[in-house]
């Protein structure tokens, strides 16, 4: 299962298990039982302090649990933790071996106090980069507490389970058999809806803090390149957002990158973190911006969605911009039952099946190209009489034998039958022809709306909702700057949004040394 390199890599991780692990699998006859055996046998051999045991009882198969010796550690695998997952087996072997989490103190005592039984099911595929971190968080949470289990599981190893459930999208969690919530959670965002004290918490901590010189709304790479820029100049600086990375969590590869040759979004997020972190920066993660007030004199306020009100000499608005939805009938009703947006993580749930993508530029046709080689047939669905994409990326998805290239054609219905897509009717815009295409499955990229929503009557937008920022960033409240995907700046890049926050921050610290601060 693992190269002589991936084996020496883990070998060096598993140095820093101090306490005795035990993996116990439960197999059945299948190929994937085979495989998971030989898999933690090589682990087993990697490290004196990890054993391995192949006589479980439990009824989903395969799996195995990992566990520290002598403790009810509830972390199970139902799955080849390979692909993304993989660095999720090494941290569960790692904490469930004594290795410390990279996690506050507070947040670790905060999970440890948690009152109650909570069994999560996570619905994963190997190819989601959305997924590791959801099943990174809850398996560190059932290291921490007893009273916490948690199973990922392979909904391509699990079809049964993924039919019966109606699963079309992961990440999907189940608490206690319930839905509980799909796509990508943090640590964070999984207490604030189990602990039901934590938003009052946390907003009685947040209206404690001083004012900062710059307050920085959103984690992207716009606000992590703003706060950089900001704390270097020995400012207090401070990021209130609803994740670290923004928008490049939700991204696969990233190749343009200047000085990165590739990498991919949540690396590159946690790096922004990281960086952000190294110059004090104080980082109020899992919020949410709600209201924006400007005084005359003093303080820039910005009122949170749990009551808290956060103050800055300057702030700059870094909120980012999301998927773009096509607002037809069917797309709300059917989200997550056959409507998607990651083609990565939600492909391989199609395998075998009938698909569509709506959008025709870079993203939608690299989408069509990827979901090509995991499904039987891709209906690519353009509005415009040509596709927008890059012309190599054009002339490969007309190669493709499996997909079929519709230009001119409108959007108009997302058909389901109550439970899940079943189709896609759109118009061709020349003759006024209705089509329908029978499908399980419609991925939508066609493009960005940016997250300004609460901004509206507050400063000046353009009709697309976007901040509309001066050569400086600077937006129409004086002390209040903008950067990134949510301004009007074009080209919506992540180099671009980098250079943005930085200049960003530039003009803000030059606003603060020009003119008189209120308390």
């Amino acid at each position: 299962m693992l190269d002589d390199s991936l084996k020496s890599q883990l070998a060096a991780y598993l140095q820093r298990v101090t306490q005795p692990v035990e993996l116990v699998a439960s197999l059945d006859e299948r190929e994937a039982s085979a495989e998971m055996r030989d898999l933690l046998s090589e682990i087993a051999a990697l490290s004196p302090l990890i054993t391995a045991r192949f006589d479980g009882q439990d009824q989903r198969r395969p799996s195995f649990s990992i566990s520290r010796a002598g403790a009810d550690m509830g972390v199970r695998f139902a799955a080849i933790p390979m692909g993304h997952e993989f660095t999720s087996l090494v941290l569960a072997l790692l904490q469930a071996g004594g290795h410390p989490p990279k996690l506050e103190a507070e947040v670790i005592e905060q999970i440890r106090s948690l009152d109650g039984d909570f069994a999560f099911e996570t619905y994963m595929s190997l190819t989601c980069h959305n997924c590791p971190d959801v099943v990174q968080a809850l398996n560190l949470m059932a290291v921490l507490n007893p009273r916490i289990r948690h199973v990922a599981i392979d909904g391509g190893l699990f079809q049964d389970e993924v039919e019966q459930r109606q699963i079309m999208a992961v990440p999907m969690v189940f608490l206690n058999g319930q839905p509980f919530g799909s796509g990508r959670m943090e640590v964070h965002e999984i207490l604030a809806k189990i602990d039901t004290g934590a938003a009052a918490r946390d907003a009685a901590k947040l209206a404690t803090k001083d004012v900062f010189d710059v307050l920085i709304v959103g984690g992207g790479p716009a606000g992590a390149a703003a706060a950089v820029y900001a704390a270097r100049k020995g400012i207090r600086t401070g990021i209130v957002g609803e994740r670290m990375g923004g928008q490049t969590l939700d991204t696969l590869g990233i190749e343009n990158y200047i000085s990165v040759l590739e990498t991919q979004g949540p690396k590159f997020a946690a790096a922004l973190e990281a960086h952000a972190r190294a110059y004090g920066v104080d980082l109020m993660n899992g919020q949410r911006a709600a209201q924006l007030d400007a005084p005359a004199s003093g303080p820039v306020r910005v009122t949170l969605d749990n009551g808290a009100v956060l103050r800055g000499r300057t702030v700059i608005l870094a909120t980012g911009a999301r998927w773009r939805n096509v607002g037809v009938p069917g797309e709300a009703e059917y989200k997550n039952k056959g409507v998607a947006y990651c083609p990565h993580c939600d492909g391989p749930l199609y395998k075998g099946k009938r698909t569509a993508v709506i959008g025709g530029g870079n993203s939608g046709v690299e989408a069509a190209i990827d979901l090509a080689g995991i499904v039987e047939h891709v209906t690519l669905v353009e509005f415009a009489p040509q596709l927008k994409a890059d012309a190599v990326l054009v002339e490969k998805v007309k190669s493709l034998p499996n997909v079929t290239v519709v230009l001119n054609a409108q959007t108009t219905e997302i058909v389901g039958d109550g439970q899940k897509v079943t189709g896609l009717r759109f118009k061709d815009r020349a003759t006024n022809a209705d089509q329908l295409v029978e499908l399980a499955g419609v991925f939508v990229q066609i493009g960005l709306v940016p997250n300004t929503e609460w901004l509206k009557g507050t400063l000046e937008l353009s009709k697309y909702g976007e901040i509309i920022v001066d050569a400086k960033g600077a937006t129409s409240l004086p002390g209040v700057f903008a950067a990134g995907d949510a301004t009007t700046v074009p080209y919506k890049q992540i180099i671009i949004a980098a250079g943005d926050g930085a200049k960003a921050a530039l003009s803000a610290f030059d606003h603060l040394i020009r003119h008189s601060s209120g308390g």
